[in-house]
């Protein structure tokens, strides 16, 4: 097995035959010139991007200087050059511009482009996401003249690219984007926003979209619009808000989050209530969507860091990959990474063919993005963990990329809806009137079509995720849908596993088919008796007392 040592200096595109594979099955319209792209992306992500990553982590992470000698407000965030530079760099490869414009490429190159630049840089990727997000919006939702205003800065690839962010969290509610308390005052032509902003990333972006209340709304989530905040104003001046302070995070290091003080702040209306919510929304599941590619980027990283380092490693008379623990250890990181690979696809997929607004199309983008966002990024975690283990003690200092992944990789099971959002989203979906589950039944019998039907344990697994709806009693509902999630994720994940290991198989290539029978066998397995046994639970009828360290009486530890 020839490995190379070093993972930096590789080219991530080329290094990746499975993502080369992927694409040309989901997107035979990719041209050429697309792969080009790809080539050259994926060379700058391995190389210089990397190298940054390591730089911005280690020793020059972003610093906030808030007020200037005279003691005016500044709201500067002071980046090293390095870092600049290669955020800059991101858009000039089209990483969002490529979706605009008369030559518009499909969204699934550009989610491609994510994957990539995760490998190296969830501080850079998270920024372009959010830039990408308020184009999106823009551009399908904004009144004409705010979109020729606005839109063409986001989309620039010539080095002088807008940046953009997404502001909806607040201290009280978190997640819960009803309770926000940000007001929306009518002023000129449009209005000045007075509130906390709690968490918010590219926090020196140039344009935010942000939830507000405008004044006599009702309560609520429906009471809410979404404004468009440039950080400066017509006449160039600093918007009215402040940077309060920058968070001292765990992971993406390089990524400077803060805490926004709205002073008045002008801003324009992209949607009044009660569409306020569903417009950012909209944005929401665009990020959601890189959010699995940055996942499932994680988890390739992590893999290709195990292997390189268990495959140029001698220990006890020869190479760690000749040991079968090691051997299995690499497996389970191929399995769930490739896994992670076809969900997270399979989401950009759906956004694509769910642009033209049909319904059903649009049911199972929502539906796919909430499956992939959720078993992605708990399977980050796990990947950036294991390949730790397999490279040990030099795995765990911040000279190796294995540490700043597991740091990172803890940020995407929160960022966008943690696992109980996803799960209550899955609740929503399959109700009345929405037809996820529906959508979901229509696209695991077209993976039956296309070779499943050879593997009865997925048959299996969908008739428990069918049962399973039939049978969610509307009291036991919230309680049972992250398993429920769960089961349906990872059953979808082994069909589309299947999926397109028939077609290597068919090419004469049997390697994807070895792991998608090692993933349907213990993943799927797995999953199936986690939701057969986890319905009665006694420990959860005496929570209070059992959390609380209180007495239970004997009598209810029975049965």
């Amino acid at each position: 097995m020839d490995i190379p040592a070093q993972t930096r200096g590789q080219n991530f595109y080329r290094l990746d035959v499975n993502l080369q594979r992927l694409l040309r099955r989901l997107a035979p319209e990719l041209t050429a010139g697309d792969e080009q792209r790809l080539a050259a992306f994926g060379d700058w992500v391995g190389g210089e991007l990397d190298a940054q990553a390591e730089y911005t982590n280690r020793f020059a992470p972003p610093a906030l200087a808030a007020f200037d000698r005279e003691g005016e407000t500044v709201n500067r965030v002071v980046h090293n050059p390095r870092y600049s530079a290669a955020h800059r760099d991101a858009y000039c490869h089209g990483i969002v511009g490529l979706n605009y414009g008369s030559e518009a490429r499909p969204f699934l190159l550009t989610f491609a482009m994510g994957y990539l630049l995760s490998q190296s840089d969830i501080s850079i990727h998270c920024p372009v996401t959010l830039t990408g997000a308020v184009a999106y919006v823009l551009d399908r939702h904004a009144p004409k003249q705010v979109k020729d205003a606005f839109l063409p800065g986001l989309t620039r690839m010539d080095g002088t690219a807008l940046t953009g962010g997404t502001w909806a969290t607040e201290l009280q509610g978190g997640s819960d984007l009803g309770a926000t308390t940000t007001v929306a005052r009518p002023a000129g032509d449009g209005f000045a926003l007075d509130g906390l902003k709690w968490f918010v990333s590219n926090v020196d972006g140039d344009l935010a979209l942000v939830t507000a209340r405008p004044k006599g709304a009702p309560e609520g989530a429906k009471g809410l619009g979404l404004y468009l905040l440039p950080k400066l104003t017509a006449d160039g001046t600093p918007n009215a808000y402040r940077i309060r302070r920058l968070k001292d995070k765990l992971g993406t290091r390089g990524l400077a989050t803060g805490e926004i003080d709205l002073f008045g702040a002008e801003a324009v209306e992209i949607a009044a209530p009660p569409d306020g919510v569903r417009v950012m929304m909209e944005a929401l599941g665009y990020s959601r969507i890189h959010n699995a590619m940055a996942a499932a980027g994680v988890q390739r990283r992590a893999y290709v860091e195990a292997l390189a380092f268990a495959a140029n490693r001698d220990a006890f008379g020869g190479k760690l990959t000749s040991y079968p623990m090691i051997q299995d250890t690499l497996l389970d990181l191929l399995m769930h990474l490739e896994a992670s690979v076809g969900l997270a696809f399979e989401a950009a997929r759906a956004f694509d063919s769910a642009q033209g607004g049909d319904a059903g199309a649009v049911a199972w983008m929502r539906m796919a993005t909430a499956l992939a966002k959720y078993q992605t990024a708990e399977q980050a975690i796990a990947a950036a963990s294991k390949a730790i283990e397999v490279v040990g003690g030099n795995g765990y200092t911040e000279e190796y990329a294995t540490a700043r992944l597991l740091r990172d990789a803890q940020v995407l099971t929160v960022w966008e809806g943690p696992p109980n959002i996803q799960a209550l989203e899955l609740l929503r979906l399959i109700g009345e009137g929405y037809g996820g589950f529906e959508a979901f039944g229509a696209r695991m019998d077209q993976l039956k079509s296309q070779g499943c039907s050879t593997t009865p344990e997925i048959a299996d697994a969908m008739a428990d995720c069918r049962a399973a709806v039939e049978r969610l009693a509307p009291e036991e509902g919230v309680r049972d849908a992250r398993r429920l999630l769960d089961l349906m994720s990872v059953t979808l994940a082994a069909a589309l596993l299947v999926e397109h290991a028939a077609a290597d198989h068919a090419a004469g290539d049997g390697r994807k088919l070895l792991l998608a029978r090692r993933y349907v066998r213990a993943v799927l397995a797995f999953a199936r008796r986690r939701w057969a046994g986890g319905r009665d639970d006694p420990a959860r009828d005496h929570f209070s007392a059992v959390a609380g360290y209180e007495t239970v009486a004997v009598d209810a530890t029975v049965g």
